[in-house]
């Protein structure tokens, strides 16, 4: 990213009107961003980590985890830092080749393919909420074990439901809670992530 005085003008706004905030300083990195990208601070609300979330996350991202996303907007938002940086497989659950099924929507199917091809891998989870409800209901089954979940999906029917259940798997993640989020949000937490990991594990 090209930073302009008027990038750095408007995270100064961010944080001035954010003020005192309970996040760690790589967390609040990322909140900051996802504000940033959005204009939205209801986020500071919103972005929730587990535990050892990001600790989990870069250290996958340094050993090249593949890294599995639901919608072509989530990997073209994500492609050019990966490839700049740690250089992770990629692959996206609508463009997954599946056997045609009733039931369940292309993106939901498709996690469902990656999910067992590549059971510990990262996913990003940014418009689909099938597909977050897939993936979670294969963690509860015990049937994949990822090592970082970022959920980030926006609706109305049962998707505060999901985003909890995804919270009480244990599973390292970073979701947006309630009705909102977007891919926008997803990329921005994962690319945000990417530069905290690339600080700690780029030069190594």
């Amino acid at each position: 990213m090209e930073w302009h005085i008027t990038d750095a003008q408007s995270l100064a706004t961010i944080d001035s009107e954010i003020g005192e905030h309970s996040f760690s300083p790589s967390e609040y990195e990322i909140v900051r961003q996802v504000i940033y990208a959005t204009a939205d601070f209801e986020y500071k609300e919103l972005v929730r980590f587990s535990e050892h979330a990001l600790q989990a996350g870069s250290t996958a991202l340094a050993t090249r985890t593949t890294i599995i996303v639901d919608v072509p907007m989530v990997q073209a938002g994500i492609f050019p830092k990966i490839c700049d940086t740690f250089a992770n497989p990629i692959y996206c659950a609508v463009e997954a080749i599946t056997r045609p099924q009733k039931g369940k929507t292309q993106a939901a199917w498709g996690i469902e393919t990656l999910a067992r091809r590549y059971p510990e891998a990262i996913f990003v989870i940014g418009e689909s909420q099938t597909a977050l409800a897939t993936l979670v209901d294969l963690i509860e089954l015990e049937d994949v074990k990822p090592t970082l979940v970022i959920g980030t999906p926006a609706g109305f029917i049962d998707t505060d439901v999901i985003k909890s259940r995804l919270n009480d798997s244990l599973i390292p993640h970073i979701r947006v809670d309630g009705r909102k989020g977007s891919a926008i949000a997803a990329v921005t937490i994962f690319n945000a992530l990417v530069n905290l990991a690339w600080l700690a594990y780029g030069n190594k």
